[in-house]
């Protein structure tokens, strides 16, 4: 008997979460135009570039993707979802979408923002040559935490890509990244 009514919690759980997950996307998932889309990359690049750990990799890097709001939620079953632009040379090269589902234990809500910054030609070609790029699979990516960003210099900058997380208010621990898939978008420019 109480096996059954785990199993029947367990699974009302896993229904609520997967019920949950368009709610908390919808507002979302009509996509930003492209100038809501740099509207918010413009803003979240002015917040980078002030942060002393990133100069490093903003001079280094040859391209940054910034998503600037990510939203992540779930309860049991979770999701997340953004929108965002490739700068190259201060211009923009072309939009994405970060997208994402994980299981296990987890509750909870969360905005944050994610850049990636792009050191070399090899971690650039994954992105743009993939039909979505799955996180985990091609060039390694570095997530950075705030005390190994205080560390970073220009001399240690080794790898093909590396991402930091900014602006995270939320219940959840971090933004998870591997399985998620970045794919290229065209926005309304309306």
């Amino acid at each position: 008997m109480i096996m059954q009514r785990r199993q029947i919690a367990r699974f009302a759980g896993l229904a609520a979460g997967a019920a949950l997950l368009p709610a908390a996307f919808s507002n979302r998932a009509q996509a930003a135009t492209a100038a809501e889309i740099e509207a918010e990359v413009n803003a979240a690049e002015a917040r980078l570039r002030a942060m002393d750990n990133a100069a490093p990799l903003f001079r280094q890097a040859q391209s940054v993707l910034i998503f600037p709001r990510i939203i992540q939620g779930g309860f049991i079953v979770g999701g997340q979802f953004g929108e965002g632009a490739l700068r190259r040379g201060g211009a923009t090269q072309g939009y994405y979408n970060i997208a994402g589902a994980s299981f296990g234990l987890l509750a909870g809500a969360q905005v944050g923002g994610l850049a990636m910054f792009f050191m070399n030609e090899q971690g650039l070609r994954a992105l743009m040559n993939a039909d979505g790029w799955e996180i985990g699979t091609g060039p390694s990516v570095v997530v950075l935490d705030h005390g190994v960003q205080a560390n970073v210099t220009a001399t240690t900058l080794r790898e093909p890509v590396y991402a930091i997380t900014f602006s995270q208010q939320g219940l959840m621990a971090a933004l998870a990244l591997n399985g998620t898939k970045i794919t290229r978008i065209n926005p309304a420019r309306a």
